[in-house]
C-alpha cells in the first residue's frame, strides 16, 4: 500500500485489479501461481454498461480454457486477477483499462477504447505449469532435447490420468493441436527448448 500511495494525483486507486472472492471452497489447495497451468471458465463485460463481450462456455464446445498463469497469455489483469486462487474458487474482478486493453480497445473483441473490464472467473485445475526446466526433461524421454508429438501425448494422458476426471478424447487432441499451433514456431513437427520458452500472447 505505501508504495501505490505514493503516485501522484491518486491514479493508484484506479490503476489496481479489485478482487471480489464469491466462493471460496473449504479445502484451498493447491494455490495458484506464476507458471501454473490453469483451467478455468470466465465471464468478461464492460463495466460501463454490464454487456457481456466474452463467455468461454458458448466457445471450444463449452470447455473451459487452459492457460499458463502471469506468462502474458491473457492479458494483464487476468494473469493479476487468478494469482492465488484455488481449484473451485469463484472471484469477480475489476480491470482498468491499463492492464486490459488499454487505449487501443480490441475491436475484435468488442471492446472500445479505455474500457474497465469486470470478469466473473470460475477456477477448476491448478497444475504445475509445463514450462520449467525440470518439466521439459521430464516429457522429453529419449533425452534429444526437443519435443515430440507423440511425447506431449504421452505427457498430456499421464496429467489427465493424474487428475482422474473424465474427459473426451477429443479434448486431448484439441490441446495437442493447439500447443503445437502456438509453439512450433519453425513448423518441423518438434518444439525445441527455446520455443518451449517463448510464449505467445493469445487474445483473452
Amino acid at each position: 500500500l505505501a508504495a501505490s500511495a505514493q503516485v501522484e494525483g491518486g491514479t493508484a486507486a484506479a490503476e489496481e485489479v479489485k478482487i471480489e472472492v464469491l466462493h471460496l471452497p473449504e479445502v484451498c489447495s493447491p494455490k495458484s501461481k506464476k507458471g501454473d497451468l490453469l483451467n478455468a471458465h470466465y465471464d468478461g463485460f464492460l463495466a460501463s454498461d454490464g454487456s457481456k463481450f466474452y463467455c468461454s462456455r458458448t466457445q471450444n464446445e463449452g470447455h473451459p480454457k487452459w492457460f499458463v498463469l502471469g506468462v502474458g497469455q491473457v492479458i494483464k489483469g487476468l494473469d493479476i486477477a487468478m494469482m492465488n486462487m484455488c481449484p473451485g474458487e469463484k472471484r469477480k474482478v475489476t480491470i482498468p483499462p491499463s492492464l486490459a486493453y488499454g487505449e487501443q480497445g480490441y475491436a475484435q473483441g468488442k471492446i472500445p477504447p479505455n474500457a474497465t473490464l469486470i470478469f466473473e472467473i470460475e477456477l477448476y485445475a491448478v497444475n504445475k505449469g509445463p514450462r520449467s526446466v525440470e518439466a521439459f526433461n521430464q516429457i522429453d524421454k529419449d533425452s534429444d532435447k526437443k519435443l515430440s508429438q507423440l511425447e506431449i501425448s504421452q505427457y498430456l494422458k499421464e496429467e489427465f490420468a493424474r487428475d482422474g476426471k473424465k474427459r473426451h478424447p477429443s479434448v486431448h487432441d484439441e490441446i495437442l493441436a493447439d500447443i503445437f499451433k502456438k509453439n512450433d514456431h519453425d513448423g518441423d513437427g518438434f518444439i525445441s527448448a527455446k520455443e518451449y520458452n517463448v510464449y505467445q500472447h493469445d487474445e483473452l
